[in-house]
């Protein structure tokens, strides 16, 4: 039982590491492409299965953030002053 408490932790620790790298390529300005944001949301995927069998909370955290850069960014626009949308 002990070995595996430690295997649980070093996979959170790899979850982690993990997760940074991948909020560092999701990075605006290296996923425009449409083929980058497949990618990306590949990999985003692929964490989240994996997070959802952890009980590291940095991690189900680590998943939010990355599902966060998904979405879309929306932007508001204005016509003579008046937004509208």
């Amino acid at each position: 039982m002990r070995n595996l408490a430690t295997i649980d932790l070093a996979v959170d620790e790899m979850l982690v590491n993990l997760a940074a790298i991948v909020l560092r390529l999701s990075r605006p300005e290296l996923t425009r492409t449409p083929e980058a944001r497949r990618a990306l949301a590949q990999s985003v995927h692929q964490y989240a299965v994996c997070a959802a069998r952890s009980s590291d909370p940095r991690v189900h955290q680590l998943k939010t953030q990355l599902e966060e850069t998904l979405k879309p960014n929306l932007r508001i626009v204005a016509r003579d002053g008046v937004k509208v949308s």
